[in-house]
């Protein structure tokens, strides 16, 4: 779990640990701060996970990666990574690695960042700016990572049920014909 803004674009939380020993986020042990260098974080974070993923035992590596990456606003920060380089490692590590991207934002303009480097529509997620957004959008999350890990999706990506937010870009707008 890394936390990201302008104050510090790549602060480790917790590296590998089981998500059981791993405190709730709290607005005392997670805090937004500053700007957003959304593509630095995006990119240290595939290259760090990959080089941590390489250092394990090849029986203790998972079958399974899903970086998830939530946000509270849009790219304005980054001073490392531009958008082609981390839509070219996306690529890479989906098509070669079988990894999942997921982005989950409270920002329109940030799910346009994230299709934009190449994360799959179906696998982004606007939620309202509130603690029942928040809420709604981590309880979807949490039901597509076990419907994925069971096996039951063959990719990580949000249902209709799960969009709650009424200008969420990928929801399927009903036809209003009288």
């Amino acid at each position: 779990m890394v936390q990201f803004d302008s104050q510090d674009p790549y602060e480790v939380i917790h590296r590998f640990k089981p998500i059981a020993e791993v405190p709730e986020l709290t607005r005392e042990t997670y805090v937004p701060r500053a700007s957003t260098p959304l593509l630095d974080a995006m990119g240290h974070g595939i290259t760090d996970l990959e080089s941590g993923l390489s250092q394990l035992a090849e029986a203790d590596r998972p079958a399974r990666v899903v970086m998830v990456v939530v946000t509270d606003g849009q790219e304005n920060a980054s001073r490392e990574f531009c958008k082609e380089q981390v839509e070219k490692m996306i690529k890479e590590k989906t098509e070669k690695d079988g990894w999942q991207f997921v982005f989950l934002s409270a920002d329109l303009a940030a799910i346009r960042d994230a299709k934009a480097v190449g994360v799959a529509p179906v696998a982004s997620l606007l939620y309202q700016k509130s603690g029942l957004g928040s809420k709604l959008a981590w309880a979807s999350l949490a039901m597509r990572l076990s419907d994925y890990r069971s096996a039951r999706l063959h990719s990580l990506m949000f249902l209709e049920e799960d969009r709650q937010h009424p200008d969420d870009p990928n929801k399927k707008k009903k036809n209003n014909k009288s």
